[in-house]
């Protein structure tokens, strides 16, 4: 975001909003005005690096928030591989978008956190886009960038001062304020804000439900194929750290001034050689300390969550792209799942093995990577949450033709285009080549749902229907699931019954 402020006569005075550190000027893009590149903290760089975030500094005049921000430095990645996408990579990236379709009101906030694996992501990339959720469901939507990597992914908390905790966390956190404090400048209810994310931004929000200094700052929480196994224990992440000062060979005092590759490198290292010997990646959040006292399931169990309405859930072949490039904290080969089980649980690898009737073949595989990362410990989580919080469970079995030739079927992160309706986006355009011109009933079904979940609370039930109505509550005796296909949706018990009771007290944080 530009520190230069706007000449008068150039100013679109509709887009002109007044937060606590100053004013802001977006733009209007059809029915829905949008400020990009929108600073929520002070940029995490000099001696702020490894720092947590910093309340901004006030400006005077009117700043532009036309153009994105800088995404976190971070790999290639082919989430983001259109060229609509931001390319500038930059330890500065701490920064919001922000779409409403009114800035008078007072709407439903829902607030998108990224996925990637704590290592690819931005809330920029188009397969995020917002506007749509925001024009369709009257919400105002914000999507937020937050460090990844050795910056922000990677655990250095146990290294003294200097070093925060969580940074990637306490980045989200401090988005979350930033909302209340701001977001009823650009038409939103901060007392109806739903935050919600997909994959390690699904992990991030279980963290949040988790987190005591996350209380308050959101009523609702939608978490799409969270990775539990993303969470390591502080005493693991502390090893860690001191192997990393050990490999850059300098003193801890100095790893602030490092160039950006030297540190990139390192870290880089330690994740891959984590991902051979441990189901516990390098890259993640860290329990044990006061942001994150414990491990979200570990937490729900005790009841020590913010006990606000919840939607999780998971898609039926998640591992399935993974299984591409072998990644082993995914077993989806025989070698692979020995390997697994020799490490993690030897004595249950034939009990586990026999809910896949179909094991070595393929699709038994698969099932086996999917569950390791994504179905056993969202299992766990919903029946251990659900006994203090209304909450709905799903599983998502839609696939695309082109997922069908790719062999792929409902694999990780496919339901992103039908939520968001990002069929424009170069990912919409290889799962759905023509969502764009005819909207799949599904993405219509999704989008629905997610939006009269975000705004329950101001729904008008005589004149408005509502998706939820249908959608009954989880808990352990029915473990009601709502199964979302391709034509319909329908609500079976226990779906996964078999392969939850293998895994059941198997997943342990």
């Amino acid at each position: 975001m530009s520190s230069v402020a706007v000449q008068p006569e150039t100013i679109d005075r509709s887009t002109i909003v007044h937060t606590v550190a100053g004013a802001l000027r977006g733009t209007t893009e059809g029915n829905v005005h949008v400020w990009r590149g929108v600073g929520y903290a002070e940029q995490p760089v000099g001696p702020l690096r490894f720092r947590a975030p910093q309340p901004l500094i006030p400006w005077s005049g009117i700043r532009d928030a036309i153009d994105h921000g800088p995404i976190p430095p971070q790999g290639k990645s082919f989430v983001g591989g259109g060229r609509d996408d931001p390319k500038m990579r930059d330890e500065a990236c701490l920064t919001v978008t922000v779409w409403s379709p009114d800035v008078t009101g007072s709407l439903p906030v829902m607030v998108w956190i990224p996925g990637g694996a704590f290592v690819f992501g931005a809330g920029q990339l188009q397969l995020y886009n917002g506007s749509r959720l925001a024009a369709n469901g009257d919400v105002v939507v914000v999507n937020v960038t937050y460090r990844l990597g050795v910056f922000g992914g990677f655990e250095l908390g146990d290294l003294g001062p200097g070093f925060d905790d969580n940074l990637c966390l306490r980045d989200q956190i401090a988005a979350l304020q930033w909302v209340r404090d701001n977001i009823a400048a650009f038409g939103g209810d901060p007392d109806q804000v739903t935050v919600f994310g997909e994959s390690a931004g699904a992990t991030s929000v279980l963290a949040l439900l988790a987190s005591p200094a996350a209380d308050g700052l959101f009523g609702r929480a939608i978490a799409q194929s969270p990775a539990l196994p993303l969470i390591a224990d502080r005493e693991t992440r502390a090893r860690q750290a001191h192997e990393f000062v050990r490999r850059l060979d300098v003193p801890v005092d100095q790893i602030v001034g490092l160039p950006q590759r030297q540190l990139r490198r390192a870290a880089g290292q330690l994740q891959g050689e984590s991902a051979a010997n441990s189901p516990k990646l390098a890259y993640g959040l860290t329990y044990g300390v006061d942001l994150l006292p414990a491990h979200p399931v570990s937490a729900a169990l005790a009841g020590a969550v913010a006990k606000v309405p919840l939607i999780v859930g998971t898609n039926s072949r998640e591992a399935s792209m993974f299984a591409w490039g072998k990644p082993p904290m995914l077993p989806t080969t025989v070698p692979m799942v020995d390997d697994y089980f020799a490490r993690i649980a030897p004595d249950a690898k034939d009990a586990v093995l026999q809910a896949y009737p179909s094991y070595p073949r393929r699709r038994a595989l698969i099932g086996i990577g999917s569950d390791v990362m994504f179905g056993a410990p969202t299992w766990a989580f919903s029946d251990a949450y659900s006994q203090h919080a209304p909450t709905h469970v799903y599983r998502f079995d839609h696939t695309t033709w082109t997922l069908k030739v790719l062999g792929l079927g409902a694999t990780h992160g496919s339901e992103i285009v039908h939520i968001q309706h990002s069929y424009g986006s170069y990912m919409g355009r290889i799962l759905h080549p023509l969502g764009r011109q005819v909207q799949p009933s599904v993405g219509r079904r999704m989008q629905r749902l997610w939006l009269d979940f975000a705004s329950r609370e101001r729904l008008d039930f005589a004149t408005k229907s509502d998706s939820m109505a249908d959608w009954p509550a989880y808990d352990t005796d029915r473990r009601a699931t709502r199964v979302i296909g391709s034509m319909r949706d329908e609500t079976i018990d226990d779906p996964d019954q078999v392969r939850r009771q293998v895994w059941a007290g198997l997943y342990a944080p």
